[in-house]
């Protein structure tokens, strides 16, 4: 895909970014938090000093991003992508480097803090009021966002609570309140995996019109097909280190040629 969209205009920096898990080893055993979290981020360098479990999870990590891009992330399971976002987002500290954003990044699924005991129309107006959205512009744009989640297209899920809701509908949901709103920067993790490929098209869609609107949209995905449609540049991460930074296709077909082996 062509980078057309993209301007001179920084919106987030990462310089030399490290991000340092701490666990406290406890009682050790295959069901404690110390198992969870070997699993979670299993290609991290761990070490174990006085108690405490380190997972080296991010390992100087260096990149600018601009207005107009969409970036996609991809890597094998705990490569460090999801904890990259995190930081990005400001909910993840740094333990050296540090990351700079010009407004302030959303993280998709967290800014629209959904409640599962209510139901999924309150679920709409409080995630567009979580973003910073007005009532009038929630009421303006609610329909629209029912109509983009599809969630309705087999009943009356809205007026569900969302503990009804599939994880797909969940996600939906989430994906539909997120692009409701113009973002400066857009952190996506996996959100184009869930639903139909009807729903896939017109996320893809969606961000590409965030794209034209000056913001800059991060998408982690294991779909490279979603990447190649949604994307014009990637970075590519492995145990926490980034191994290449390029145009889209160029680091696909390198990623591809390396997980074929």
């Amino acid at each position: 895909m062509a980078d057309t969209n993209r301007s001179d205009v920084p919106t987030v920096i990462c310089d030399d970014v490290h991000i340092v898990y701490r666990v406290n080893t406890g009682g050790g055993g295959k069901g404690s938090a110390t198992a969870a979290l070997s699993r979670i981020v299993g290609r991290g360098k761990a070490e174990v000093t006085r108690g405490v479990r380190k997972v080296h999870a991010v390992r100087g990590v260096t990149f600018t991003a601009y207005r107009g891009e969409a970036i996609g992330l991809i890597g094998s399971n705990g490569s460090g992508k999801s904890t990259l976002l995190r930081a990005v987002a400001g909910l993840l500290p740094t333990e050296s480097g540090k990351v700079y954003t010009d407004g302030q990044p959303s993280l998709l699924g967290v800014n629209a803090a959904l409640m599962n005991d209510l139901t999924g129309e309150r679920n709409v107006i409080l995630g567009g009021l979580a973003m910073g959205m007005s009532r009038e512009e929630v009421r303006s744009r609610y329909q629209g966002i029912v109509d983009f989640s599809g969630i309705n297209e087999k009943g009356d899920f809205i007026s569900l609570p969302m503990r009804t809701y599939s994880s797909g509908m969940g996600a939906r949901l989430r994906f539909a309140i997120a692009a409701a709103k113009n973002h400066d920067v857009l952190l996506i993790d996996e959100a184009l995996a869930t639903g139909d490929r009807k729903f896939q098209i017109r996320s893809e869609e969606r961000i590409r019109e965030l794209r034209k609107e000056a913001g800059t949209v991060f998408l982690v995905s294991h779909s490279n097909k979603s990447i190649r449609d949604t994307c014009d540049r990637v970075l590519w991460l492995e145990k926490g280190q980034l191994l290449m930074d390029g145009p889209t296709d160029e680091v696909l077909k390198a990623y591809e040629r390396e997980t074929a082996r």
